[in-house]
């Protein structure tokens, strides 16, 4: 089903593309392929909606079950396929899993397995990974509703990130200079420890600064790279050589004619009768020009192919500079060839510096000074921003909860200080009163289920997001709330994926593509889940409505 309206989609941001579900419960096979926008699921009750659900909970470390696998079969599997943010697996609490990832792929793949004795295994792009670290990354990339996102809103540092986007673009750029400038700052201090331990120390750094120097010595920009595309072409030189002969044979072949042959027959026919209709001797003109030209492209060829017959041990020698350039980056700890040039280019300085008498440990204590004061004004200028953002954020935030149904909405972004980080000197806490008379108490701790996830709606509304997953966000939602969770979520979907599982045929009938949810009785029962039409999608709506009546409003 295509959908129904283009979402303004975020392409910058996380979209969940595909999930496929292999004998979880009742479902024995279904692979959904989602849109941008919103995505809403439907069913009736017991039909299995809430296994989509505990399928996204597995990406995201639930703990596995052996009642999860389906009737008759061994093992249970869920698989996802994502779009990631720019410079997600660059971040320091997914090196593990980024370690993982094929060379050239920008997209992540992740899956979990349960076998009949309730053990998982968590895979990334089909590479054994922790549950742990598969976890972190699904909870960072979809946001879900339930225990999940109560997990999510109770973690500072989630409300920090989601305040600092609600800022916006120079805050997250702010951002990203202060965990440059804190990794910055930490190695300047790891650096100075290094120097003041003593002699051994010292000697060890050296020792180091002259490994990198020596094991990338003759290293050029660019060499990566021009290596990779050099292997890729020699890794095809068999295609490489077969068309290319082929090509030649068909022009100019040793025997016959080809071509250039068939060129100068036609040119050899025309030259007796030029004289007679000078008209023709433009047509023999370009006979011959044309027959000069593919003998030429034809030499060109052969000659392409003599330089794929030259090089028989290219690929090797390929393959052994690109393992030495990986080993560099490894014993290094380089996340890029740049990097690692970057570093041997100081390490070079370091070591001629020193020869010239240089004191390094004053150096060092010097530039940890200059690495603190940065961190500090790039924590003063995040904190600024933050406080004058804080009262703006939490208004908006209460105007949207009132929308949903969530009584006089008031609601408030708390800033703390907290201990130096990567993100600043703060922290904020996001406190809510659900209810009049009630204190303010922290988000996590207060809403319900059905309440948490409107609240969650709400905050997307105001500081957008990737991917969100709502599950509960029906519970005790009818009348003209749900019209305004419908409306919420139409403008969430605007600038996020969303994926709702819904029985409010308000949310349904805006949504830009629908999947319907149904229990097929046979032996053994299953589960069907399957994107709808135009009028599948209107029977869907009048069943959830509990008649027949014609919807109108769909598909406008």
């Amino acid at each position: 089903m295509v959908p129904r309206r283009s979402a303004a989609y975020h392409l910058g941001g996380t979209m969940l593309r595909r999930l496929r579900i292999e004998n979880l419960v009742l479902i024995h096979e279904a692979e959904l392929a989602f849109a941008p926008g919103l995505n809403a699921i439907t069913g009736e009750t017991g039909a299995g909606k809430t296994i989509l659900a505990q399928a996204i909970g597995l990406l995201l470390g639930a703990k596995g079950d052996a009642a999860y696998i389906g009737p008759g079969d061994a093992e249970a599997y869920v698989e996802a396929e994502l779009d990631l943010p720019p410079g997600f697996l660059d971040e320091e609490e997914f090196a593990a899993f980024a370690d993982l990832r094929p060379e050239d792929e920008e997209g992540l793949l992740v899956a979990r397995r349960v076998f009949a004795d309730g053990r998982t295994r968590a895979y990334a792009w089909g590479r054994g990974a922790a549950r742990e670290d598969l976890a972190a990354a699904g909870e960072r990339l979809i946001a879900m509703s339930g225990q999940f996102e109560q997990r999510r809103l109770g973690r500072p540092s989630y409300q920090l990130d989601v305040l600092d986007s609600f800022i916006g673009d120079e805050q997250l750029r702010l951002r990203a200079e202060s965990r440059v400038a804190w990794r910055e700052l930490l190695a300047a201090r790891r650096r100075l420890e290094e120097l003041q331990t003593g002699a051994v120390a010292a000697e060890a750094r050296l020792a180091e600064l002259r490994a990198l120097v020596e094991d990338t010595a003759g290293l050029e920009p660019d060499a990566e790279e021009t290596l990779r595309a050099q292997r890729e072409r020699l890794r095809h030189v068999s295609e490489l050589a077969e068309g290319t002969a082929a090509a030649a044979e068909a022009l100019a072949p040793d025997e016959g004619d080809g071509a250039a042959g068939l060129l100068a027959n036609a040119e050899r026919a025309l030259a007796p009768i030029e004289g007679l209709a000078p008209e023709l001797a433009r047509a023999g003109d370009e006979l011959r020009d044309a027959e000069l030209r593919l003998r030429e492209t034809a030499s060109e060829l052969r000659g392409f192919l003599t330089t794929l017959e030259a090089e028989p041990g290219r690929l090797e020698q390929i393959e052994a500079d690109l393992d030495r350039i990986a080993d560099a980056k490894r014993r290094f700890r380089a996340s890029s060839y740049e990097e690692l040039l970057a570093r041997a280019a100081e390490a070079r300085a370091e070591l001629e510096a020193i020869d010239d008498g240089f004191d390094p440990a004053a150096a060092a204590a010097e530039a940890l000074v200059v690495a603190e004061r940065k961190v500090r004004d790039l924590a003063d200028a995040l904190r600024a921003a933050r406080r004058d953002a804080a009262p703006r954020f939490a208004k908006a935030v209460a105007k949207e909860l009132v929308g949903v149904g969530m009584g006089e909405g008031e609601f408030v972004a708390e800033l703390r200080e907290r201990d130096p980080g990567s993100s600043g000197f703060d922290e904020v806490a996001f406190l809510v009163r659900p209810n009049r008379g009630l204190p303010l108490a922290p988000v996590a701790e207060t809403a319900s289920g059905g309440e948490l996830s409107r609240i969650a709606l709400a905050i997307a509304a105001v500081a957008g997001g990737d991917t969100m997953v709502f599950d509960e966000i029906d519970a005790g939602v009818g009348g003209e709330t749900a019209h305004r969770v419908a409306e919420t979520l139409q403008r969430l979907a605007e600038r996020a994926q969303v994926i709702t599982i819904t029985h409010l045929p308000q949310i349904a009938s805006v949504a830009d593509r629908h999947f319907r949810v149904e229990k097929i009785p046979g032996d053994p029962t299953h589960t069907r889940i399957q994107p709808l039409d135009e009028g599948e999608r209107r029977d869907e709506l009048q069943r959830m409505l509990g008649g027949r009546e014609f919807i109108s409003s769909v598909g406008q």
